[in-house]
C-alpha cells in the first residue's frame, strides 16, 4: 500500500517539499515573527497533507472502480499517450484483443505500452 502511495504521489510529494522549502524561506525572513516558521510549516503542511491524501484516496477509488467494471466486462477509457495525434484515449474491453489486467496495468499483445489502472476512467 505505502509502495502504490508513493508511486501515485511521489511527484506531488516532491512538490509539496518545495512548497514547505519555500514556506520555511519566507517565513524566517527578519520581518516575521519568531513564531511564523512554526505557524507557517504547521499549517501548509496540514494543507498539503490533506490535499495530496484526499487525492490519492479519489485515485485508489478510481482504480478500485476500473478493476471491477473490467472484470465484469464494462468498456473501460484509458489515456494513450502513445497515440497523441489520432486518439486521446483507447477503449479496453476484457476479452477484446487480448487485453488482460497484470497488476495495475491493463496488457495487450497489440500494444507495445502498458496502460496503467490509474490513467483510466469506466465508460
Amino acid at each position: 500500500m505505502i509502495e502504490k502511495f508513493f508511486y501515485l504521489e511521489g511527484a506531488y510529494l516532491i512538490l509539496a517539499g518545495i512548497i514547505l522549502l519555500v514556506t520555511l524561506f519566507v517565513t524566517t525572513r527578519p520581518f516575521m515573527s519568531h513564531e511564523a516558521p512554526k505557524k507557517g510549516l504547521i499549517g501548509v503542511g496540514l494543507i498539503l497533507a490533506l490535499f495530496i491524501g484526499a487525492h490519492f484516496w479519489m485515485t485508489s477509488s478510481r482504480m478500485a472502480a476500473v478493476k471491477a467494471a473490467f472484470r465484469h466486462g464494462k468498456p473501460v477509457l484509458c489515456e494513450s499517450r502513445m497515440l497523441r495525434k489520432m486518439a486521446q484515449s483507447i477503449e479496453i474491453r476484457k476479452g477484446v484483443a487480448g487485453w488482460r489486467l497484470k497488476g495495475d496495468n491493463f496488457v495487450s499483445p497489440q500494444y507495445i505500452r502498458p496502460f496503467h489502472v490509474a490513467r483510466c476512467i469506466v465508460k
